[in-house]
């Protein structure tokens, strides 16, 4: 995929309603693909329109052949397949207490991985300063080139090791080109990772896990999943409970600046809710319910998120559920997140699976969704707990939905990465806000 002068994908043989339906079918076709008849009869689309649009992305390198396929009748039919590797995106989760970076190829499949712990306390500056390091390593490990626009994080007051990593068009590490090195990059020269220098409290360096294409491939964009409440048009974070100083601070707008690709900001349960969604064989509505620093809830309804009007749905974690209970940081009173978050606290995990529960039951109930999907590091703790106590309270209630816990790692900046390619393939409109 080529790149315009600042840097970001070039996007034109992904525009268009058509394309994307296309798109979508090879990404869901997997290796073994998808003759260019059957993309005419699953789109509704003339051959001879399915026969430009795959040219096109055949020339843009997004598909290739795949072999030939028997017929039933006629020549053996021609398959096409999509090109993993030729694009990818960036996932990162700001959770409260740390920071996860995910690089993915275009199916959301995780090439490399970077986590840093940090305090989303400490307010936006140092943390998109770290996230820009996070962010820049990461590529650099990879071999990919980005285009940075070197400008100051105001307010941050540190320097960003990420100015000193391969840039686009700089000298640097391709695939192969060197074995990562604990809390570093790898290649030649060893510019330090943030495991080193720059890694105070020893965070760990980026770990490859696949191999992530030729340089110069297109980076389309990067995502930030975070607490919300967040207006997602705009790019700026709410009140966010316990992290006041993110309110109204124009995430989106700056990072972009600093990285010179395009950012996308959403909640981090919507996030994640996102990648179970383009799942193949995902439940057209579900709720996705996460327990870990925080309570909140991803909802998809009819195969689509729902952010609400204001981006404000799937609040969850501040439902009221005791009148006079004990106050939450948000400002009221015995809300569902400080009542969880408490029995775990207590070492209770059942008492907070039946907490839990009463907020899905909850949800069953307004949303009538297919299924309960339970995620986060509290729940990955005990998954069975969580899984077996809300689905009791469900029964309880006699709401037959079922409940799982999906083995999907990296749920969250994998999810966030979604954010962005989601878009490309045509999947998941908004209901609700945009």
């Amino acid at each position: 995929m080529t790149r315009d002068p600042g840097g970001g994908a070039n996007l034109s043989a992904l525009r268009g309603h058509n394309a994307a339906l296309v798109l979508n079918l090879l990404r869901t076709a997997g290796e073994e693909g998808i003759s260019r008849l059957e993309l005419a009869e699953r789109t509704g689309l003339t051959p001879q329109a399915v026969s430009k649009i795959t040219a096109r992305l055949r020339a843009e390198g997004l598909a290739a052949e795949a072999g030939r396929r028997a017929s039933t009748g006629g020549k053996p039919r021609t398959v096409l397949r999509l090109v993993p590797t030729a694009g990818y995106a960036v996932g990162a989760h700001l959770d409260r207490d740390g920071l996860n970076v995910a690089l993915t190829d275009l199916t959301g499949t995780v090439v490399a991985l970077r986590r840093r712990p940090l305090a989303l306390t400490a307010g936006p500056p140092p943390v998109l300063a770290a996230l820009e390091e996070e962010v820049r390593a990461l590529l650099a490990g990879a071999g990919l080139p980005l285009a940075g626009a070197g400008l100051p994080i105001a307010g941050a007051g540190l320097p960003l090791a990420g100015a000193a990593l391969p840039l686009l068009g700089a000298a640097g590490p391709g695939p192969g080109g060197g074995a990562p090195e604990p809390g570093g990059v790898p290649g030649a020269g060893g510019a330090p990772g943030l495991g080193g220098a720059h890694g105070a409290g020893g965070a760990p360096g980026a770990r490859v896990l696949g191999p992530a294409g030729p340089p110069g491939v297109g980076v389309l964009g990067v995502g930030v999943a975070m607490p919300g409440p967040l207006d997602r048009r705009g790019g700026v974070p709410g009140r966010v409970t316990g992290a006041a100083l993110w309110d109204g601070y124009p995430v989106r707008d700056v990072l972009g600046a600093r990285l010179g690709l395009p950012v996308t900001l959403d909640k981090d349960t919507n996030a994640a809710a996102l990648g179970l969604a383009v799942r193949p064989g995902a439940p057209r509505s579900f709720a996705y319910v996460h327990l870990g620093t925080g309570l909140g809830a991803g909802l998809v309804v009819g195969g689509a998120p729902l952010r609400g009007e204001r981006t404000g749905a799937g609040e969850l974690g501040h439902q009221t559920v005791q009148l006079d209970g004990p106050p939450c940081a948000c400002g009221a009173r015995g809300c569902l997140e400080v009542l969880c978050l408490a029995a775990v606290a207590r070492g209770d995990l059942p008492e907070a699976a039946r907490i839990l529960g009463t907020g899905a039951a909850n949800l069953v109930r307004l949303l009538d969704i297919d299924r309960v999907l339970l995620g986060g590091r509290v729940v990955r703790s005990a998954p069975g707990v969580f899984a077996d106590g809300v689905a009791a309270v469900l029964a309880a209630l006699r709401l037959p939905t079922p409940v799982e816990v999906p083995a999907v790692p990296h749920a969250l900046p994998v999810g966030a990465a979604h954010l962005v390619l989601a878009p490309v393939f045509g999947l998941a409109p908004t209901q609700g806000a945009g």
